[in-house]
């Protein structure tokens, strides 16, 4: 199913192994496969072709038999972003997208303005890639090390530069913490230059692959939405979703 812009692709990453839960993007969400969810949503946005990216035919299959679009790429990628990279190159082997958003496969409940909303920094500064993040309004949130926090400067009305992830408290003092969302709008020249890279000493510290761009001079400006997406990682995570997304 293509839409919106033939300069921007939306790639989906979605592979089987996950530790917490097997066959994470097959698991039964009304009905649907959750990866298909996500390729939905990602429909909905109308921003570019929409592919999922995997190597797993029985993930392509189900994305198929769905009537969305589905490539498969090697198998011993180590992050989502060379897979999404490498799917760009398949699907668009003449670089007209010139924005490839990665949309995570593991969160059915985006909103399709959140996808929308990831790229449009783009088109207002120089940045590299652009990502998503929401306030933090949970106390036990801001000590949490499982939520990545992004620290960054105002630069407009729901705009930040980002100056640094991490997954302690920060920054200091009074002021918002914001809680990153990672969705990533890439200029294609950024992420071909992003996946030469090796990781790098912050990146492998925090576990945190965007710190690779940050620390290799690259620019990641931020915009803020009002919703966390709710991530399926195990489940009670998946229980949760189907709940969510139950016909009202």
């Amino acid at each position: 199913m293509a839409a919106g812009s033939e300069h921007t692709l939306v790639i989906i990453p979605a592979r089987m192994a996950s530790a917490r839960l097997p066959n994470k993007p097959l698991a039964d969400i009304g009905g649907e496969p959750m990866v298909v969810r996500v390729a939905r949503q990602a429909a909905l946005a109308d921003v570019g072709r929409v592919a999922v990216a995997t190597d797993s035919r029985e993930i392509a299959d189900a994305v198929e038999a769905a009537g969305f679009e589905a490539v498969m790429t090697r198998a011993d990628h180590q992050s989502g972003s060379d897979r999404v990279y490498e799917a760009a190159t398949i699907v668009d082997p003449e670089g007209r997208a010139e924005i490839i958003l990665n949309v995570q496969g593991d969160i059915p409940a985006i909103e399709p303005e959140s996808i929308r909303r990831a790229a449009v920094p783009l088109a207002a500064s120089p940045a590299d890639l652009a990502t998503l993040a929401v306030v933090i309004t949970e106390e036990a949130e801001k000590t949490n090390p499982n939520i990545v926090k992004v620290i960054g400067t105002p630069i407009g009305d729901g705009l930040l530069r980002a100056l640094y992830f991490t997954r302690a408290t920060a920054p200091y003092g009074e002021g918002p913490l914001y809680h990153h969302i990672g969705l990533y709008a890439w200029r294609r020249s950024a992420l071909q230059r992003f996946v030469a890279l090796k990781p790098s000493t912050l990146e492998k510290r925090e576990s945190l692959e965007q710190l690779r761009a940050l620390e290799n001079g690259m620019r990641i400006d931020v915009a803020i939405v009002d919703s966390v997406p709710l991530g399926v990682d195990t489940p009670a995570d998946l229980e949760r979703a189907r709940q969510i997304l139950a016909p009202k």
